[in-house]
């Protein structure tokens, strides 16, 4: 088994950290929040101060962090001067395509390999081990990296080179919130219709209405029981996360000239969403506001 520093054990890190644990591994956890670490230390973790310790002398380094300007960082000031030789980084963060290239070449002309790896499965994917992993990097990093992410995750998918994983996932969030507002519009029309939200997911989810955030997620009380909505919309994936991806999603676009109104005007409706203090709600909660 092997030494992981786990840099980033909150909602989706810390889930991540207990199945490596659970697999044997010995996991060193650093997170600024001290309750965060305290979570995993019970599991089994050891906690340490700094990332640079987190990397030090472990065979893999991983990080969950909140955005490319919290990868740099880690990376270039703790990680690269303090990670041992032949280490492997995963990063496991949703960040924008660009980081995330430079970041892996930092990482390359230093000798070390590096994966980028966003996931999607939000916190109940992560605790149950169910994740999907979209994973940009060399073949060789790749070959390394998976035996650990089938340790966290059901679907591992290599995407191609540097950055391809976050390529991946914020082209798939983008198709996901723009897909969550069809639906909420489709039940709020039903409802002034006079039709049952139950009879429309029936008729939807079997017709070519269907996607995952009506099979899956559907944003109503009742058709599905595991969704949010029937938890008064608990996040599993919360508004905010939602923006960071549609923005990351749009940045992209305007840096390399695609045409995405759709996701323009997912974006838009999302930022409306988290200004009326919806922030923490779960994103499917926005059926709210556009009825």
């Amino acid at each position: 088994m092997s030494v992981v520093g786990f840099i980033g054990v909150g909602n989706m890190g810390g889930p991540m950290a207990v199945n490596l644990i659970k697999a044997g591994h010995s996991v060193k956890a650093f997170d600024l929040s001290s309750a965060a670490v305290e979570k995993v230390v019970e599991q089994g973790a050891t906690a340490v101060g700094s990332a640079a310790e987190a990397a030090f002398d472990s065979d893999v380094v991983i990080t969950m962090l909140p955005a490319g300007t919290h990868v740099r960082s880690v990376y270039e000031n703790e990680v690269f001067g303090h990670g041992r030789e032949g280490a492997l980084f995963i990063d496991c963060s949703t960040i924008d395509v660009e980081t995330s290239r430079d970041v892996h070449a930092s990482a390359e002309e230093k000798g070390f390999l590096m994966v980028d790896a966003p996931v999607s499965g939000g916190i109940m994917g992560a605790a149950a081990g169910t994740l999907t992993f979209m994973c940009g990097g060399s073949d060789a990093a790749f070959d390394l990296a998976k035996p650990f992410l089938d340790q966290m995750g059901s679907t591992i998918v290599h995407t191609g080179g540097p950055g391809n994983g976050q390529a991946a996932k914020i082209c798939n969030n983008m198709m996901l919130g723009i897909q969550m507002i069809s639906v909420c519009e489709a039940f709020n029309l039903a409802e002034k219709l006079g039709l049952d939200a139950q009879k429309l997911f029936d008729v939807s989810s079997t017709a070519s209405g269907q996607c995952w955030s009506l099979t899956t997620y559907c944003p109503v009380p009742g058709p599905v029981e595991t969704s949010p909505a029937n938890r008064d919309y608990t996040p599993g994936f919360s508004a905010a996360m939602m923006v960071k991806d549609l923005n990351l999603a749009q940045g992209a676009a305007h840096s390399f000239g695609a045409n995405t109104p759709m996701g323009e005007k997912a974006a838009a409706l999302y930022e409306d969403f988290c200004k009326s203090g919806s922030e923490g709600v779960d994103f499917s909660g926005i059926i709210k506001m556009l009825k």
